[in-house]
């Protein structure tokens, strides 16, 4: 089981932070010209993909430096340096399905 909850794991990660960083790059709460509340809301949308791609990049960072023999100790409070439980898998898996699925629908 905990084979299977890893490769979900680093799979939803990937799927995760491509789609993080695609839509980061389209984001510009800077340009010129946008109102006050489209700007708030391009802002708020270029956060949750930064987060988003941040915690996908420690999902894939933690088993890789373990693999590597990189102490489990040496990365503090910032990166987990275990196997992922079933839970966080799981709602990891659950934004990959959301983004496949309106990849899909976009056809």
């Amino acid at each position: 089981m905990s084979t299977a909850v890893q490769i979900l794991h680093v799979l939803s990660a990937i799927v995760v932070l491509a789609e993080a960083l695609n839509k980061l790059e389209r984001c510009n709460p800077l340009a010129p010209g946008i109102t006050p509340h489209a700007r708030l809301v391009d802002g708020l949308k270029a956060l949750a993909w930064l987060l988003l791609a941040m915690g996908a990049a420690g999902a894939l960072a933690a088993p890789l430096l373990l693999a590597t023999g990189f102490p489990a100790d040496a990365a503090g409070e910032w990166l987990r340096m275990e196997p992922p439980t079933a839970d966080q898998a799981l709602v990891l898996a659950g934004f990959a399905v959301l983004i496949v699925r309106t990849r899909v629908k976009e056809g």
